[in-house]
């Protein structure tokens, strides 16, 4: 920087401060730039928070936003032309019903319906994408350009009048020190940037209706967008009643339970249908099976008639109780009568030599 520019610094630098601290008053501007730089900066405000709601209002995630953000950027730098979408929450819905529409399988009415659906909120997704697209060019990417471009320049001519009108009015006060040269240049650049800002505030203020004809673009792209939707979600109403009248119309078809199995007990060699039992059951005899001696161990046990359900012991057993039956591993019991889950009347299964010698000890059952 040259030693003049330093010195214009220095002027306006002092000056601020004067105002600032000292209470000194400037150069006053008029009150009708006043008004236009007033309206200029509302414009401002209300373009850049438009733009902000607007984008919220296309893409609602804030989540989902970001990492658009984030895979565009990556995109340009890696030179790739085509970036990747925002995920519509239509096309998201309509991929769920889609996938549980094929997992119920066709002979769901249910699943019929929610293939149907699934498909027009894919539609209505590729609708929205359409309206995104449309809004963007024709709505935000000019609000864009008049941020960056027009109210970036009255911005930058607004900066530039204040720091001259700090010189001037610096040069002002000193008049007499100052030469009056100097003086006249200061004025004259201050008058200069003066009109040039706002020469540019009143373009803005006076072009207005583009920005009208901006915001009519965003309608009708909303008006398309809902059209569409509208007559997509008709036809699916459609599909749906008539799918519904069909239903109602077939004959219901009743439930048929499956004959239940005969439960089976199992061969004699396998009790409680084949499967060993755990713990020795209690089972109470028929006839009084109960003596003060222990039950004798009989020789051998004969076989029980192929219909009759029987059991085959797995563990000695000593009565307890009146009514019980004692019996020894590998003994064979015919069972008479199921009493409950838990208790089972039954009679011993006894041969014809194992019967003479319980009568002889008076053992045999009556």
């Amino acid at each position: 920087m040259s030693v003049a520019g330093l010195k214009k610094q220095f002027y306006k630098a002092s000056q601020l401060v004067s105002e600032k601290v000292g209470g000194a008053e400037g150069t006053k501007l008029d009150d009708d730039f006043k008004e236009m730089e007033k309206k200029v900066d509302v414009t401002s405000k209300a373009v850049t928070e438009v733009l902000t709601r607007t984008i919220e209002y296309l893409q609602p995630n804030p989540a989902s936003r970001a990492k658009l953000t984030m895979l565009n950027t990556v995109s340009k730098i890696r030179g790739q032309v085509k970036s990747p979408g925002y995920p519509q929450p239509e096309g998201l819905l309509g991929e769920c019903m889609i996938r549980h529409g094929k997992e119920l399988g066709g002979e769901s009415n249910f699943g019929d319906a929610l293939l149907d659906a699934g498909e027009s909120m894919k539609r209505l997704a590729e609708v929205k994408d359409s309206l995104d697209i449309e809004v963007k060019q024709n709505f935000i990417d000019p609000l864009q350009n008049l941020c960056e471009k027009d109210l970036k320049e009255i911005q930058h001519h607004l900066k530039k009048l204040e720091g001259r009108r700090l010189d001037f009015d610096y040069k002002k006060k000193r008049q007499g020190r100052i030469p009056d040269e100097e003086l006249r240049q200061a004025l004259e650049k201050f008058e200069e940037s003066k009109e040039v800002a706002e020469t540019s505030m009143h373009n803005l203020l006076e072009t207005d209706i583009e920005q009208v004809s901006q915001l009519s673009a965003l309608v009708d792209a909303q008006l398309d967008y809902h059209r569409q939707a509208v007559q997509i979600l008709d036809e699916l109403a459609d599909k749906l009643k008539r799918r519904m009248r069909d239903t109602s119309s077939r004959p219901k078809r009743e439930y048929k339970p499956k004959p239940r199995e005969p439960f089976d007990l199992g061969e004699p060699e396998q009790s409680n249908g084949g499967f060993p039992c755990a713990t020795a059951p209690k089972i109470t005899a028929s006839s009084s099976f109960r003596s003060s001696d222990k039950p004798i161990r009989t020789p051998s046990r004969s076989m029980p008639p192929l219909d009759q359900p029987s059991c085959k012991a797995l563990y000695d057993f000593e009565p307890e109780n009146d009514g019980e039956l004692g019996f020894r591993e590998g003994d064979v019991i015919t069972l008479t009568n199921q009493i409950d889950e838990n208790w089972t009347t039954g009679t011993p299964t006894l041969d014809s030599s194992t019967k003479a010698l319980l009568r002889e000890r008076s053992w045999a059952p009556s």
